[in-house]
């Protein structure tokens, strides 16, 4: 038992810990909706592609009629490993494959049909697209995604309640035969003229009622928890409004999505001159995922060999859609081999190059860096925080303080092209107002500003900037920032 005269003596240093914690500064309150944990996994990504393979590989076609015989799906090298590998040098984290387009031709023997790659000559029939791409996924370390089309125009079920449990019963078992799924992609093509088992007719459906898309959610939600779901109206992601890759200027992550007709949204039926921007301040927390192909068509064309997309031509889309704080997926169709392309092999692999060398280092990490206000003067929340390179730890002010400046001091001149900027998304997203100056011949110059940051901001300035220090400034918040990261870069042959 500690004597009298010890536990007296303990009490100035208990009493000035006691002061200590008592004077430590809370974080911020959350500011609007926020995102989920399997949300906060998605934004990491930043870069996936999509796999666009079916029959239309081989009849040369965009959209299959559902009339096209197993027998011509017949890939003469497929090579799942080779694929994903090629994927992988284009720095691409995760892939999604198209199980199954809209001609209704699955890519795994699956038990709702016949119609599906157990009816076709690959693999004598025992072939599985699914299983091989998910596989090799697993081992080059990206995640796998499934690509379900809601619209089937082979089956003879399409637009009656069999349909539906049909659907459900092939998403579970792409749910459940896998591995992890880390999205489920819903397209938004739904109805029209097709096969239907030999019907040869045009089948519409209600886009709001017919696939109740709430149970099917649920069903994603118990299979695959950790999965994000993606149509035009969410629930977790939603579609950028268009399919060239890239956001709005100023694009929030939050979004109220409403029908063509000023009513509920569904998938297939939405304003998409809204979804390029969100809403801000809108109820639901759905980023943009800005889908673009490497070529013209999603599928494979020999005739599109020479119009494949350069690895400049997607630098720009990096900055058009990560950059305004979307993701970027990027379609790399196989071919009739079932490989992907040397020339698309080629570009991605220049694109991957481009951002690793672009983003290796942070010419800013060693910067000497005050801000005009800390909150509660805390170090917790110093500007320091803005270069410790984690994405939730935060430079923020006091609540009363809504705009603010961090300025850095970088010790030399040095040249930059590129600046990144990140909010705490956990946190919401808050800043409506961001600029970055150059000290130049004695005053402040602009170098770039924006009306969003969300998780990740760019800027490429149209020349390189030297100097010696560099100003961040929030210009217009409703509440007090929470930025996580600031970075100046040079890139990649600049």
């Amino acid at each position: 038992m500690p004597d009298r005269r010890s536990f007296l003596l303990s009490l100035p240093a208990a009493a000035g810990l006691t002061s200590i914690l008592r004077a430590a500064p809370a974080a911020p309150a959350p500011f609007g909706v926020l995102p989920s944990s399997r949300q906060l996994l998605w934004h990491e990504m930043e870069v996936y592609s999509f796999l666009h393979f079916t029959t239309n590989t081989f009849t040369d076609k965009e959209w299959g009629f559902g009339d096209e015989s197993p027998s011509i799906f017949n890939p003469t090298a497929f090579d799942a490993d080779a694929i994903v590998a090629a994927l992988k040098t284009g720095g691409m984290k995760g892939v999604i494959l198209t199980c199954k387009h809209h001609d209704g031709f699955c890519l795994w023997p699956t038990r709702t049909t016949e119609h599906s790659v157990k009816a076709s000559p690959w693999r004598g029939g025992n072939g599985d697209v699914v299983k091989e791409i998910s596989q090799a996924a697993a081992k080059h370390g990206l995640k796998f995604g499934v690509y379900l089309s809601p619209w089937d125009r082979n089956t003879p079920k399409y637009a009656s309640p069999e349909y539906v449990t049909m659907y459900r019963a092939q998403l579970t078992e792409l749910l459940t035969q896998y591995g992890p799924i880390y999205e489920v992609w819903h397209d938004g093509a739904n109805g029209g003229d097709g096969f239907y088992g030999g019907a040869k007719e045009k089948r519409r459906i209600d886009k709001k009622t017919y696939y109740d898309w709430p149970t099917t959610w649920a069903l994603v939600r118990k299979l695959q928890p950790n999965a994000v779901i993606f149509s035009d109206v969410g629930p977790d992601i939603r579609w950028v409004g268009n399919e060239k890759g890239y956001a709005a200027e100023t694009s929030w992550a939050t979004f109220e999505p409403v029908g063509e007709d000023g009513g509920p949204a569904s998938p297939g039926d939405v304003k998409t001159k809204d979804s390029m921007g969100g809403t801000r301040g809108g109820s639901k927390w759905l980023p943009a995922e800005c889908d673009v192909s490497i070529r013209p068509g999603w599928f494979w064309h020999e005739k599109e060999n020479a119009k494949v997309k350069s690895s400049r031509e997607l630098m720009d889309l990096y900055y058009k859609s990560v950059g305004r704080g979307g993701s970027f997926l990027l379609n790399i169709p196989p071919d009739r081999r079932g490989l992907l392309h040397e020339t698309d092999v080629a570009s991605i692999k220049g694109f991957g190059d481009m951002v690793r060398g672009t983003f290796a280092t942070n010419l800013a990490a060693k910067a000497k860096v005050t801000a005009s206000n800390v909150r509660g003067k805390s170090k917790t929340f110093g500007p320091e925080r803005l270069l410790d390179g984690d994405r939730y730890s935060f430079w923020s002010t006091d609540d009363a303080v809504t705009t603010a400046e961090v300025v850095l001091d970088l010790g030399r001149e040095t040249a930059f092209n590129v600046i990144r900027i990140r909010e705490n998304l956990k946190l919401g997203q808050r800043v409506e107002g961001i600029a970055v100056d150059q000290w130049k011949d004695g005053n402040w110059v602009t170098v770039g500003e924006a009306g969003s940051v969300g998780s990740c901001r760019l800027f490429r300035t149209a020349e390189k900037v030297t100097t010696a220090k560099v100003r961040l400034r929030v210009t217009k918040s409703p509440v007090c920032p929470a930025l996580s990261e600031f970075g100046l870069f040079l890139e990649a042959g600049a």
